[in-house]
């Protein structure tokens, strides 16, 4: 199991303005700022996002590659991945795919994908044998 991800972004509050248009539409509720100066020498300041108590989803400021990531993030339902996909356009990403059926995997994997203002590829999916759909 995944516990937590860290993606490093160039402008940290540009990002944050994004994620929070964007990832509450998925379910993410909950929001952490995390003072670097509190863990070990070195260690970045977090912008946290999470759900049900948990923080997962780390933004800290640096050098961008994004190439090197690609995250596909959960989507309850069809309209779910649709409205996720218009709001991140919205708060300025980058049309990949439009939603729709991703065939080439399963006709029934429902995606859509845009790049972030980093430049990364961020996937909202459905999977209803997944997920009870």
């Amino acid at each position: 199991m995944l516990d937590h991800i860290f993606l490093t972004v160039s402008d940290i509050g540009r990002s944050v303005v994004f994620y929070e248009r964007v990832l509450p539409i998925l379910g993410f509720t909950t929001r952490h700022d995390y003072d670097g100066s509190q863990g070990p020498a070195g260690h970045p300041d977090l912008k946290g996002f999470g759900a049900r108590g948990r923080m997962f989803f780390w933004l800290r400021e640096g050098t961008v590659a994004p190439s090197a990531a690609h995250v596909g993030f959960i989507a309850g339902s069809e309209t779910i991945v649709n409205a996720a996909h218009a709001e991140a356009l919205a708060a300025g990403a980058a049309e990949i795919h439009l939603p729709g059926p991703q065939l080439h995997y399963d006709p029934r994997y429902y995606a859509a994908q845009v790049r972030d203002p980093d430049g990364y590829s961020l996937e909202f999916v459905f999977k209803s044998w997944q997920q009870g759909g």
